[in-house]
């Protein structure tokens, strides 16, 4: 592009340098507010175990004797995980003869598929060591925008396709299900309802989105009742802004779980998103089945494109996307905000607009 302006222009070797080092003086500048903050003086000790390998390592002769010696390791969650998340109630009587031990976690360890299973984890994840990276870098950014939090520790699991990505236990410990982030091509997926548009989310790279998304959601539960669209995208534009925020160097394409083309697409299109919503009086209204499918995972956002295309290029949780867009113009032009006070903030969504001086591109 730089070449084919010179060549229009007849500019020489040296304006073009100099050309050149303006244009990345330029890029660098408007990039200033995105710099990353430094926190190589923030500590965060992540403490990880595998309760999947654990849990498989155990002899099936003897189950009640090995979960006596599980409970050593794990004395706050193994009965939460037997009890609660399996359901198998077997409340602490570790022995081979209870129904929950019997009918309940003897065939979830010997039989062959919940078996073909766990090998499959352990081929994708033989160690966490990448995804304990990526979290313990968004922990330490999290520790920079809320000092007081405190880092849980990690539990992986497997729970048999049970559709539990990442979820918290409690304030100290949060589960990251292995089971499903197995790759788009995972042969079972398909069976337990999960499907296309979803792959995205199925990605060792999503893991970290899933757990400070979780996370985000614990601490912001997304209010439903008698909102209109305009606040459900900038409730959930919060939480994207958090996410890229705590995740900066993940692409928007891993962070929004949408393909490339789809972020394309709406990085092309977002006056006409934003005109969509408003021409359709979608923006205000509060009639869930008109306005639930923009921010919720879907094949792709209807009303957008022709009904003669046949493969669309638009995301099903478009209106996440545009919330974000808003929130982002929001702390653009409200500078003094910290990343907190925006997601502890309680303010009216016509108003929060109004103060995002929000202009579609």
């Amino acid at each position: 592009m730089i070449n084919k302006l010179v060549k229009n222009l007849g500019l020489n070797k040296v304006t073009l340098a100099l050309a050149t080092v303006c244009l990345l003086i330029t890029q660098s500048c408007n990039n200033e507010s995105e710099k990353v903050p430094d926190t190589s003086s923030i500590n965060v000790e992540l403490i990880t175990t595998r309760f999947d390998k654990d849990l498989y390592a155990l002899d099936t002769n003897k189950i009640g004797d090995g979960l006596k010696k599980l409970n050593n390791k794990y004395p706050d969650f193994l009965n939460y995980f037997l009890d609660t998340i399996m359901a198998y109630g077997i409340k602490g009587n570790y022995n081979d003869t209870v129904t929950g031990i019997k009918d309940g976690l003897r065939p979830f360890l010997v039989f062959k598929d919940f078996k073909e299973l766990q090998n499959e984890i352990e081929l994708k994840y033989p160690d966490t060591k990448k995804t304990d990276e990526q979290l313990i870098n968004g922990f330490k950014l999290f520790k920079y925008y809320y000092p007081e939090i405190t880092i849980p520790k990690i539990i992986y699991l497997n729970m048999g396709l049970s559709n539990w990505p990442s979820f918290p236990v409690d304030n100290t410990t949060l589960c990251i299900g292995l089971d499903m982030f197995l790759g788009d091509d995972f042969k079972h997926y398909r069976s337990i309802g999960v499907h296309e548009y979803m792959n995205a989310h199925l990605r060792q790279s999503y893991i970290p989105v899933s757990v400070f998304g979780a996370i985000y959601k614990g601490m912001h539960p997304l209010k439903m009742a008698e909102k209109n669209l305009l606040d459900l995208m900038i409730q959930k534009g919060k939480e994207q802004y958090f996410l890229h925020k705590l995740l900066p160097y993940l692409p928007d394409s891993t962070l929004f779980g949408y393909k490339q083309k789809q972020i394309d697409w709406c990085n092309s299109n977002e006056a006409l998103v934003y005109n969509f919503f408003i021409q359709n009086q979608l923006i205000y209204s509060k009639e869930a089945q008109n306005i639930m499918p923009y921010i919720t995972d879907g094949p792709f956002a209807r009303g957008l494109e022709p009904v003669s295309v046949v493969e669309k290029s638009t995301p099903g949780s478009i209106g996440v996307w545009l919330g974000y867009k808003i929130v982002t113009a929001y702390m653009a032009n409200n500078k003094t905000v910290t990343l907190k006070q925006l997601t502890d903030q309680q303010i009216a969504a016509e108003k929060f607009l109004e103060m995002a001086k929000y202009k579609p591109r």
